[in-house]
């Protein structure tokens, strides 16, 4: 994709999905982060439209914006009242520090990389790949570990609720 509509696509869903990162960082309700940690998914999930990766695109939203996230509030909403907030605590300045050598690594690597060589391969036979694996020879495990999956939250849900 090409243009100044993708560029300025791309950058609005870059600070977006920064942003809503960082608010999952700094809100102190842990349900208002969860929903802040989906938009983020989602806002990665455009990224890579604008990038021209739609199977990658559609994967983050199944499974992140979908699987995780509805995982992640039920897990929320099970937990008793009292250990919902984002309490604060001694660790604040090494989650600091590491992040930052985190994103100075990553900055190098971005920096320093000569990506016209790296950008060589056939995302196309990939994507045809992963999806002829999914729905042909792999289609009953995957359905079987799906429904495994909701009867094991259906579970949790009977085990903790209130008689």
């Amino acid at each position: 994709m090409e243009g100044s509509g993708v560029t300025i696509a791309f950058w609005a869903l870059a600070g977006l999905t920064v942003g809503a990162a960082a608010m999952v960082i700094l809100v102190r309700n842990l349900m208002h982060a969860v929903l802040f940690l989906i938009l983020s998914f989602v806002g990665v999930a455009g990224l890579y439209v604008t990038l021209s990766a739609d199977f990658v695109a559609v994967a983050q939203v199944l499974i992140y914006a979908g699987a995780i996230a509805v995982l992640m509030i039920f897990a929320v909403m099970l937990t008793p009242r009292s250990g919902r907030d984002n309490a604060d605590n001694n660790l604040r300045l090494p989650a600091l520090a590491v992040s930052g050598l985190l994103i100075a690594g990553v900055t190098f690597v971005a920096v320093e990389t000569d990506w016209r060589e790296a950008t060589h391969g056939s995302f196309d036979a990939t994507a045809a790949s992963i999806g002829e694996a999914l729905l042909s020879p792999f289609v009953l495990p995957f359905e079987i570990a799906s429904v495994l999956l909701v009867v094991a939250m259906i579970g949790a849900i009977v085990l903790v609720r209130e008689e």
